[in-house]
């Protein structure tokens, strides 16, 4: 890695955006040749092609995020937060297997307001439930906020649960953000 990074430091702005615009095509045209039944090997379990584009996205989006944060910027949400809130609700079950956990039966209703002031909805519990803003939720679910500086509510003993536990991306669970 340490390889990478000295080889990446020596490159114009210029050189390392067309480096990733490249990369990027490159993955695009790879998506375009796949069997969309084809489960593709990962770090987590082996995953479909659009859940495999849609983890990519959430990994774009959470990594902007640092830098945004480095910045000291706030970016504006947009709609496209969509994936990462469904990708973020369908990992619920690995969340709990990522600790050695079991993944409860039951399920958690995911109720969050949208950035263009629609309510996105998953899941079909009618005891547990979590809502809040989308922002916060993708927030949570990358790990890029802790739980307390979010404006997320969870009604129920498994909302609550899940989050704090709740992570959308492959690798061991880390330690969490920090509290503000």
């Amino acid at each position: 890695m340490s390889g990478q990074l000295a080889e990446r430091r020596a490159l114009t702005p210029a050189q390392l955006l067309e480096g990733w615009q490249g990369g990027f095509d490159r993955m695009l045209d790879a998506f375009t040749q796949v069997d969309p039944a084809a489960k593709l090997p990962w770090y987590g379990p082996p995953m479909s092609p659009a859940s495999f584009a849609t983890a990519r996205l959430m990994e774009y989006w959470a990594h902007g995020q640092d830098i945004a944060d480095g910045l000291g910027v706030t970016r504006t949400p947009t709609t496209r937060l969509r994936h990462i809130c469904h990708l973020g609700h369908r990992t619920r079950g690995f969340s709990y297997v990522n600790r050695g956990l079991q993944p409860p039966a039951s399920d958690v209703r995911l109720e969050l307001a949208a950035p263009d002031g629609t309510t996105w909805a998953y899941g079909d519990s009618d005891t547990d439930t979590v809502t809040g803003p989308a922002v916060d939720f993708c927030l949570l679910v990358t790990q890029r906020r802790h739980r307390d500086d979010l404006s997320l509510v969870a009604a129920g003993a498994a909302a609550d649960e899940w989050l704090s536990i709740a992570q959308c991306f492959a690798g061991p669970p880390g330690p969490g953000r920090q509290k503000r």
